[in-house]
């Protein structure tokens, strides 16, 4: 019945012109649920499913769980095609953005009509893909200066580029992946920084006292930049940490999305003895 709905959704999406933009998007917005629902109906059943053992179990969720994130994608993909002159298509792209290359967002972007390129939630996407671009693997960092909450004014280029490898973190207190990579950070820094890297942790999205605290807490004893708020994540393109990069001795952008075992597995191969 979910799956009728959706080809009915679409049919109404595209074929009935003189239906009212608020009637297409209800129908519009029932599609995507209908797709949660499949989802959730099916993921049920394997997990309620007494014939599978453990890893027949867990090969049928992954198989269900990729089969619906390709629907998902799908149905608002074919949805932003078909509405480009209305919200339909921010709605759309909203949903999908973040399984799409920078340069295929910045090219769907395009093919919005001009008040829509202008909207404010598109201009966020498209102006963090052009800075995902301008900031990747391969390019010189980009200097931002803050006043931090101690009434010091702090540049980003009073760290990197300074002639030293340096590990940079963007995190914040109440991120718990944030928290779960700084044993990972911690590591790093008592095996590389007396063989000259440095780390530094710097503050996004996050009260400098709540900051503060965390890092005792979790024993951030290295470099800091604190209450860097949306600054640097505008710049570099950061749509959720924790964000790890790696900068060369002049700079140069080297890594970036670390995480877990990759960040020693990658520091290893620049200090290599």
């Amino acid at each position: 019945m979910k799956r009728f709905l959706i080809i009915a959704v679409f049919a109404a999406l595209t074929f009935v012109s003189c239906a009212s933009q608020e009637k297409k998007e209800a129908a519009f917005k029932a599609g995507g649920e209908a797709i949660v629902e499949m989802f959730n109906t099916e993921m049920e059943a394997v997990q309620a499913d007494t014939t599978l053992d453990e890893e027949a179990k867990n090969a049928k969720i992954k198989a269900t769980y990729e089969k619906f994130q390709q629907m998902h994608f799908e149905y608002y993909k074919k949805a932003f095609s078909e509405n480009t002159d209305n919200p339909i298509a921010v709605m759309a792209l909203e949903e999908i953005y973040f399984e799409l290359e920078n340069e295929e967002i910045i090219a769907l972007v395009e093919q919005l009509c001009d008040s829509l390129q202008a909207n404010t939630r598109v201009q966020r996407i498209y102006n963090n893909a052009h800075a995902s671009i301008n900031t990747a693997e391969g390019k010189m960092f980009v200097d931002f200066t803050i006043d931090d909450s101690d009434g010091k004014t702090v540049s980003f280029s009073d760290y990197v580029g300074k002639g030293n490898y340096v590990l940079v973190d963007f995190w914040a207190s109440w991120c718990g992946p944030c928290k779960m990579e700084i044993p990972n950070i911690a590591a790093a820094y008592e095996k590389y920084s007396p063989k000259g890297l440095v780390v530094l942790s710097v503050a996004v999205w996050d009260k400098p006292k709540d900051t503060k605290a965390s890092a005792i807490e979790h024993g951030v004893v290295w470099e800091q930049i604190i209450n860097a708020q949306r600054i640097p994540t505008e710049i570099y393109g950061i749509q959720g940490i924790p964000q790890i990069m790696l900068f060369g001795p002049d700079g140069t952008i080297l890594k970036r999305n670390l995480r877990g075992a990759t960040i020693d597995s990658t520091l290893a191969e620049y200090f290599a003895e």
